[in-house]
């Protein structure tokens, strides 16, 4: 529970805190590279923690996991460039692959599939409590222009600090799983490999806009990510069962239906949410505090879905169904979420929100235990791992591309839309009024508006109303792809099978297993 309190809280404080940090770091059009760094560091890092906590047992690479994340934490508040944020948080990325992975792996050892909904309430509680306090807390650092004489947004880093401490320390003291030793070859080469092909294509999706997507550079990135995914298959063939990601495992139906889903979930569910925080606080004007606030019915959505589902898996024993409704539900939410425009009413925005996170609820946790039950206990670690790794996967891919598209299409959408209000009257007679208005204006238009948005707040409301109307219809192209998206990701939910779940936790088969093939336990 305290490993996942990190991770939820590090997946939300930085949402209603983005704006403000990239303004004062001068990067606003470089978000994406603090977001990807994360992101491509915690999903390459996943894998290898699920198949070595699976080898070596939990608790010394969940302690591992919350050491490298208090390290980053802490390097990420000394930044002083949007570049060094970016790096800072690639090292915080390689702890947060292990937190909510082996927190999943850890119930799955301990309590049975059947019963583990019963238990989602203690879970659901921290993961809700860090999601509400996220981005208010986000908002409210974000907002304070000091806090004991240190910019007030470094303390969204520097908070993760006193709590990874203390969940060392619960941790070290009552964590005790059995573990019994057992040798196997570490795939070194398959994690390179990943590596060497995840890299490359994630870095051209967030640059191709820039380099240009058939220059030398993005094609020198796809062919070095080519050769790395093939040498990935490759290794994971030679180490067959002891394979990082073992092909045998991916085979089976539950697994390849759960690792395909949750690539899709990822991509729709950061890729697209990254923007709602941007669109309160750019389009509606919100304090990065109020946005934070107005993120609520999101994180209550969630919870909602989250407990229904749990509740219902218990007393049934059926999983299928949830998935799927929660992506029916998310298919709808994107859509409704592309027709939002700048002039919008508010609660509109917010009740999307909440069918939004409705879906996800009814998503991430079932589908989490239907793979669990659907693998053999000595593999929970590492099923957990995949799932969690590529819907990281899909969501580094996401941020990356979505990102990439808003801010390709947005300055265009600016320009059609200013282009516009100069044609009416009340434009031409604001800007008339007060001339430094139009020099500002030129700022924005000059494109160093997409680094530092903050002269927004310096405009009059109807000469910045065609940027909030560019930023608005930018955002409805990455609703529209996510839309699609997670259409096929609904598609891909319809072909899970429906398994018996098991009575007993993998602590208790391994345990069975082990009298069995010593002859002291029944037949």
């Amino acid at each position: 529970m305290m490993g996942m309190f990190l991770a939820a809280l590090d997946q939300t404080i930085m949402a209603t805190a983005t704006r403000t940090i990239a303004d004062d770091l001068q990067g606003f059009d470089l978000q994406a590279w603090a977001t990807t760094a994360f992101l491509i560091t915690s999903t390459i890092s996943t894998p290898l923690y699920g198949k070595l906590s699976d080898i070596y047992g939990r608790r010394p690479f969940f302690l591992l996991a919350i050491a490298i994340f208090i390290l980053g934490s802490f390097l990420c508040g000394l930044s002083d460039s949007m570049w060094q944020l970016a790096a800072f948080r690639a090292i915080q990325g390689l702890g947060a692959g292990g937190l909510m992975s082996l927190a999943l792996a850890i119930i799955g050892d301990i309590v049975p599939p059947r019963e583990r909904a019963k238990y989602q309430g203690f879970f659901l509680a921290v993961f809700g409590t860090a999601s509400v306090l996220g981005p208010i807390l986000g908002g409210f650092f974000a907002g304070a222009d000091q806090i004991l004489w240190t910019d007030g947004w470094r303390w969204v880093f520097y908070l993760n600090v006193p709590i990874g401490l203390a969940a060392m320390a619960v941790v070290a003291r009552v964590l005790h799983l059995p573990h019994h030793r057992v040798d196997h070859r570490i795939d070194w080469p398959g994690a390179l490999t990943l590596i060497l092909g995840l890299v490359p294509l994630l870095t051209v999706a967030e640059q191709g806009r820039d380099w240009g997507w058939t220059s030398g550079r993005s094609i020198l990135c796809y062919v070095i990510g080519v050769v790395g995914l093939i040498g990935f298959v490759l290794a994971e063939r030679a180490y067959k069962d002891e394979a990082l990601l073992p092909l045998a495992l991916l085979a089976k139906r539950t697994v390849a239906v759960g690792v395909t889903a949750s690539t899709i979930l990822g991509m729709a569910m950061f890729g697209g949410l990254m923007t709602v925080p941007l669109y309160l606080q750019i389009v509606k004007g919100s304090s990065a505090t109020l946005a934070g606030l107005q993120m609520i019915p999101f994180v209550v959505g969630i919870m909602g879905g989250s407990i229904i589902s749990g509740q219902l898996i218990s007393r049934t024993g059926r999983y299928r169904i949830f998935p799927i409704v929660g992506s029916v539900f998310m298919v709808v939410a994107l859509f409704l979420f592309s027709l939002i425009g700048a002039d919008t009413p508010l609660w509109r925005t917010m009740l999307v929100m909440v069918l939004m996170g409705l879906g996800l609820g009814s998503n991430m946790q079932p589908m989490i235990t239907a793979v669990q039950n659907a693998v053999s206990p000595r593999e929970i670690g590492t099923a957990t791992g995949a799932v969690t790794f590529f819907r990281s996967m899909g969501g580094t891919l996401g941020t990356a591309v979505f990102l990439s598209v808003l801010f390709n299409v947005l300055p265009g959408n600016i320009r059609d839309a200013y282009a516009s209000a100069r044609a009416t009257p009340e434009f031409q007679q604001a800007l008339a009024s007060d001339p430094a208005q139009g020099e500002l204006l030129k700022t924005a238009m000059g494109g160093a508006g997409l680094a530092d948005t903050s002269f927004l707040s310096r405009l009059s409301d109807v000469i910045a109303h065609p940027f909030k109307v560019g930023f608005a219809e930018s955002v409805h192209v990455v609703y529209l792809i996510a839309f699609f998206v997670m259409i096929l990701g609904l598609i891909v939910v319809f072909f899970l099978p429906e398994l018996p779940l098991s009575q007993r936790s993998a602590q208790q088969a391994r345990a069975e297993d082990e009298l069995q093939a010593t002859g002291d336990g029944p037949a």
